[in-house]
């Protein structure tokens, strides 16, 4: 570890799943790391449903995740403003609806059993340039910074990279103890008056249910998602007890426009949130923020030991560029009406644009599902 003025060969800020990959790949090549998280629990203060899609759960080192965190859904119920429905299956496709906070706690465990330094409750206030590559107020040197502090990145702000700029706005309550009625399927509901550029959801975790709802967030939209509405629209349906308080409630700003450009530049990179590395249709960021974090720790590591190339180059190519679910969103935010929907529902045509979204057979790179389904 370093110390005694030993510089650091990379700090990572934000402790979630981009950065949490970053640094395991970093460490395994030999680098020094540590990462610094602001929570005194990185289980507390969610933005992420946690929901993981097949190819994270199979492809990753999050296939690991101790089997009490996870529960295995096997399709989708697709709800029409109408609420007329049509179930979506793909021969071996699943999703994992997790527990969570249990699962954030269990990465920050892994970064300390690698011999990365986790620094909780230190927060990233200032860093400057140096020879080493940066200082970081109350660190030190380090040679390599990499941002995965969310869409509001403060590294990207101190380092004069790309800012996120187009967002969703999303509120999740949880139901400890709660049981759907068909608990094996992911329920999304369309819904262009609750949920204009986006939908509502629910979904069956180890440890209750999960129930939100967003929208395309704009400066001409006041207020946030109205949750209690569509509860009561489909409450009755999905079987969730009338009045019964949520346990928990999350809600943030989720990146829906892509990747910000520049992501990196000489001895900084965002990754994550941070990078705007979510899927501008589906919120889903998962896989594609714990490949891209992984690209970025392992391109840092054999650019210091094995003098490989520039890990900001790599890093700009390792993004998803989405150009299909970009010019999906574009239409959704200008073209979203409910009488298509309620038509077209259970047709061929809705099955198989929305077979190509939730399961990924599709043109435009894979994800993960990040912030909701």
């Amino acid at each position: 570890m370093a110390g005694g003025g030993s510089p650091w060969d990379v700090v990572v800020v934000g402790a979630s799943f981009a950065g949490v990959a970053c640094a395991l790949a970093a460490r395994r090549a030999g680098l020094r790391v540590c990462v610094l998280e602001r929570k005194r629990d990185p289980g507390i203060r969610l933005h992420t449903t946690g929901i993981i899609v097949r190819e994270a759960a199979e492809g990753t080192a999050l296939a690991r995740i101790p089997g009490a965190f996870v529960k295995r859904i096997g399709g989708v119920r697709l709800y029409a403003p109408n609420l007329r429905r049509m179930a979506l299956q793909s021969h071996g496709y699943y999703f994992l609806a997790t527990d969570t906070p249990a699962v954030l706690r269990w990465l920050a465990g892994e970064l300390e059993r690698a011999g990365v330094e986790l620094r909780l409750m230190q927060s990233f206030t200032d860093a400057r340039r140096s020879d080493a590559g940066w200082h970081v107020d109350g660190l030190g040197a380090c040679r390599w910074l990499v941002g995965a502090d969310g869409a509001k990145s403060r590294v990207a702000m101190r380092a004069g990279l790309g800012r996120v700029r187009e967002f969703l706005y999303g509120i999740e309550h949880e139901f400890d103890g709660a049981t759907l009625r068909e608990p094996d399927r992911l329920h999304c509901f369309i819904d262009h008056g609750l949920a204009p550029g986006y939908i509502g959801w629910a979904a069956q975790n180890p440890r209750g249910v999960q129930f939100g709802l967003a929208f395309r967030h704009r400066h001409d939209r006041a207020g946030v998602p109205d949750i209690d509405a569509l509860r009561a629209r489909v409450g009755a349906l999905l079987g969730l007890e009338p009045g019964r308080p949520p346990t928990s409630t999350r809600a943030g700003l989720i990146p829906c426009g892509g990747p910000v450009r520049p992501l990196a530049a000489a001895n900084v990179i965002l990754t994550g949130d941070a990078a705007g590395i979510v899927s501008p249709v589906t919120a889903g960021g998962i896989h594609s923020a714990w490949k891209h974090g992984e690209a970025a720790g392992a391109a840092i590591a054999a650019h210091l030991l094995h003098g490989g190339p520039d890990p900001a180059v790599v890093a700009e190519r390792a993004a998803p560029r989405f150009r299909g679910k970009r010019l999906l969103r574009w239409a959704f935010d200008r073209l979203q009406c409910d009488w298509p929907v309620d038509r077209l529902i259970g047709t061929p045509l809705l099955r198989w644009v929305a077979e190509r979204v939730y399961f990924h057979a599709r043109p435009g790179g894979s994800s993960g599902s990040r912030h909701a389904p």
